[in-house]
């Protein structure tokens, strides 16, 4: 994957779900080819087929189970995510975490084993460390639970913790999550190591989602 880049989960937000999955994945897709900077959006399993057959970004599965097909009811096989256009997938998000490591692992071979690129979430350095060092996870997104959403963002309320992961965990590994806004929360970002951002409602809950994206676009142009 190319980097630095900005990867936006539309997770399960009504602008971003269903009828108004693809109206948010153009706006992605206007940004990236008018500022040339690298996005990728994360769709709802059910909007994957039609977002990638519609636009000229990546596009992620919000999360995959490590099952091939077969008897896995309720389970989304990896395969199946590619099958659909999805060219990787985002895992272990704090909403969505893995019951266990081993159950973790199990889904990042499946998707690597399919060809799936994967950003994996962890909620601290540690548990980066240990998913960079034991799994073949392309990038780790430092994402602390505690600001998911909120108004701060991990850049402000706790920058030593970007240059502890780019340390730990490796350049050009580290994403940071948790409360991204705006271009200065980018900048710290980058300038402490990491490769780029995991974004969620600070666009998909935006007013005016095009003009949000392209501040945080910004400091990559």
């Amino acid at each position: 994957m190319n980097l630095p880049l900005i990867i936006t989960n539309f997770k399960a937000t009504e602008s971003s779900i269903g009828d108004n999955a693809l109206k948010m994945a153009k706006i992605h897709q206007e940004v990236a080819q008018e500022k040339n900077v690298n996005i990728i959006i994360a769709v709802q399993t059910a909007d994957l087929k039609e977002v990638t057959k519609n636009t000229d970004i990546p596009v992620y599965a919000q999360h995959i189970d490590g099952v091939s097909y077969g008897s896995h009811t309720g389970k989304f096989p990896a395969q199946f995510a590619k099958d659909l256009g999805a060219k990787g997938t985002i895992l272990n998000h704090s909403e969505n975490r893995f019951n266990d490591f081993e159950e973790l692992k199990k889904a990042i071979n499946e998707a690597k084993k399919v060809g799936l690129e994967v950003v994996c979430c962890a909620e601290s350095v540690e548990e980066g460390e240990k998913i960079s060092k034991e799994t073949k996870a392309d990038l780790i997104a430092i994402e602390p639970p505690e600001l998911i959403g909120g108004d701060i963002s991990v850049s402000t309320a706790q920058p030593e913790l970007i240059e502890e992961s780019v340390s730990k965990i490796g350049t050009q590994k580290v994403l940071v999550g948790a409360g991204i806004k705006n271009t200065q929360d980018v900048k710290i970002a980058l300038k402490l190591g990491a490769q780029g951002i995991l974004v969620a409602s600070g666009i998909t809950k935006s007013q005016a989602p095009k003009s949000s994206l392209e501040d945080l676009a910004k400091p990559m142009v």
